[in-house]
């Protein structure tokens, strides 16, 4: 089905009250086997890590390491969520398409306006080259404080301007409140993509499934009958906690079952997060950083 149909996007938003498996009534073998039976049937998109150890963003990635990382994927997946236009980020979407799948495409943007122009021109060049499937303008930049709302508006309607005639939707991702605090958001996109992380809220894992759902709630209410992609979502595998959110095998175990479950019953579009475990991802957030992948760093299912 193509991102392009109006099928595509249709979701029950009057969901379905999908209950969470109550993971203590499972021994961790019983676990494990459930969560590799989730990944082994597939699922809508998972977002795109690209570093291995020693790498980080601002390294130059080859599109021999991109194309390796994408085939270890192609078979679980149906779509790959990219997040920016340059230093070989640029190959995700093409060797995406090579194999296949379908692609958000995201650029970067940041306050180095220098940087922004080569991601928005970037954006452009994949998407008239036919490799992108739905465009993302930005990613959390509100939420960083690193653009005003009125420079980020700009350069979506850059974007759609420049991609008129094409069909290829155009959003911005944020976390989900913020598009209910600025309506602009909703008025100036095609789509809503909205990241959803109970655990950075502090939830405890046993009401995680239901936070996130009242979190895409308010997020359709926002959406003004607009189409919603989950753009990412996860669950850390270590690292320590915030508050009554604890990071742990078990935990992002049962968070990634319940949500696959749930988006599938509700037909909603997601983009887990995320691949593979990066070790760069310590600073801003922690040890936990670099354990969110279902993958490890060396590239072997976590559990």
């Amino acid at each position: 089905m193509s991102y392009r149909e109006e099928s595509y996007y249709k979701s029950k938003y009057s969901q379905k009250a999908t209950k969470g498996i109550n993971f203590l009534e499972y021994s961790i073998e019983e676990l494990k086997a459930l969560w590799h039976k989730t990944i082994q049937d597939g699922f809508h998109g998972i977002c795109f890590s690209m570093y291995k150890d020693g790498q980080s963003p601002g390294d130059d990635i080859s599109i021999k390491q991109v194309e390796e990382r994408v085939k270890i994927l192609k078979p679980h997946v149906g779509a790959i969520r990219s997040f920016s236009c340059i230093e070989g980020n640029e190959y995700v979407p093409v060797i995406a398409k090579k194999h296949g799948l379908k692609t958000l495409v995201g650029a970067w943007l940041s306050d180095d306006k220098e940087d922004n122009e080569k991601e928005i021109e970037g954006l452009i060049a994949l998407a008239k080259a036919g490799n992108v499937d739905v465009a993302a303008v930005g990613n959390e930049v509100l939420y960083r404080n690193d653009l005003t709302l009125e420079e980020l508006v700009g350069y979506i309607n850059r974007v759609k301007k420049a991609l008129e005639g094409l069909d290829i939707p155009v959003g911005y991702v944020d976390a989900y409140y913020e598009f209910s605090r600025h309506p602009i958001l909703i008025e100036s996109t095609d789509v809503v993509l909205a990241n959803l992380y109970p655990y950075w809220e502090g939830c405890p894992i046993e009401y995680a499934l239901g936070h996130m759902q009242a979190m895409f709630g308010s997020v359709v209410d926002a959406a003004q009958g607009k189409p919603i992609i989950i753009t990412e979502t996860g669950w850390p595998s270590q690292g320590g906690g915030l508050d009554a959110a604890i990071a742990s095998d078990t935990a992002a175990m049962k968070y990634f079952i319940d949500t696959i479950r749930w988006t599938e019953e509700n037909d909603i579009p997601i983009f887990y997060f995320s691949s593979f475990d990066e070790s760069w991802k310590t600073g801003d957030e922690g040890d936990v950083g670099a354990y969110w992948g279902l993958w490890d760093k060396h590239e072997n299912l976590k559990f």
